[in-house]
């Protein structure tokens, strides 16, 4: 869930109306792939229900992801194909934003744009610290993965109220 509140943080809630209004809505069972690792994918995703698994070939489990959680977003940034495969381990509604759409969104409106990068760059930025920290390299004053920012504490009540928001609107239609 850390991950949709640092996103939808640094986001307007137009930005997160038109993401609600252009992303589809889709079931997914368990089993189904939603990223293959090295196949390009064409969406960006958000869970708004249910777990996923990301998994590493020639490692295994990586990580269970759940509601709120972004997929894709590495892909989006440096436009390489994905490094983990992703698959639905328990019934998911998955908000999909089609690249292309979103690609339009983001060279036709720089100020999306920016925040959008921006929010993603944070995050990306606070997982791989975390991640330092974790292997034991890191000082000890870098923040753990359960812990959140400052900043992000300031603003989480909204970022928390835009994606309970978006997860009505989705999944009452």
């Amino acid at each position: 869930m850390r991950k949709v509140l640092y996103i939808l943080s640094r986001l307007s809630d137009e930005d997160v109306d038109w993401m609600s209004e252009t992303g589809r809505r889709q079931r997914h069972d368990a089993g189904d792939i939603l990223i293959k690792q090295g196949d390009a994918i064409d969406s960006l995703m958000f869970v708004l229900d249910g777990k996923v698994s990301v998994e590493v070939e020639g490692v295994g489990e990586v990580a269970r992801l759940g509601s709120g959680e972004m997929l894709g977003e590495m892909s989006l940034v440096d436009e390489s194909p994905p490094s983990a495969t992703v698959i639905v381990q328990e019934l998911a509604q998955v908000l999909h934003i089609d690249r292309a759409v979103l690609n339009a969104k983001l060279e036709e409106d720089p100020a999306f744009a920016a925040r959008l990068y921006r929010a993603i760059a944070m995050f990306l930025s606070v997982r791989m610290r975390s991640t330092v920290a974790r292997l034991g390299y890191g000082k000890a004053t870098i923040a753990t993965e359960d812990e959140m920012d400052m900043a992000l504490l300031d603003t989480v009540h909204i970022a928390g109220g835009r994606f309970d928001r978006m997860i009505k609107k989705l999944l009452t239609a």
